[in-house]
C-alpha cells in the first residue's frame, strides 16, 4: 500500500447496481468518494469535501463513461506537486474495484 492508496470503506450491490465508498488519501481536499457502477457503466460518482465545483465537474463528465476509459483519462493527474489529485483518486477506486 502505498501513502496515496484509497482505502474501501464499503462495496455492496443492490438490485444490479454496484455501490463503493472509498476514504481518499490525506494529500487531497476531498475525504471521500462514493460510485455506483452498473456492470462497467457508471452510474453516479459524489464526493465529499474538495472544491466543490471541481468535483462535481468530474463526477458529471464520468457519468455515463466506461470505468476503463475513465481510468485511463484520469490517472496520474496531480494537484500542486502533492502526487494525487481527486481525479486521480477516483481513477486509484475504480482500479479497486476492477481488482
Amino acid at each position: 500500500m502505498d501513502i496515496y492508496d484509497v482505502i474501501l470503506l464499503s462495496d455492496r450491490t443492490e438490485n444490479g447496481i454496484r455501490k463503493a465508498s472509498f476514504q481518499t488519501c490525506d494529500m487531497v481536499c476531498s475525504s471521500r468518494i462514493d460510485i455506483e457502477l452498473e456492470g462497467d457503466i457508471i452510474r453516479r460518482i459524489q464526493y465529499t469535501d474538495g472544491c466543490h465545483g471541481n468535483t462535481q465537474g468530474v463526477a458529471a463528465l464520468c457519468t455515463g463513461q466506461r470505468v476503463d476509459e475513465v481510468i485511463s483519462r484520469l490517472s496520474g493527474i496531480d494537484c500542486h506537486a502533492r502526487g494525487t489529485s481527486c481525479p486521480d483518486q477516483l481513477a486509484r477506486a475504480l482500479k479497486a474495484l476492477q481488482a
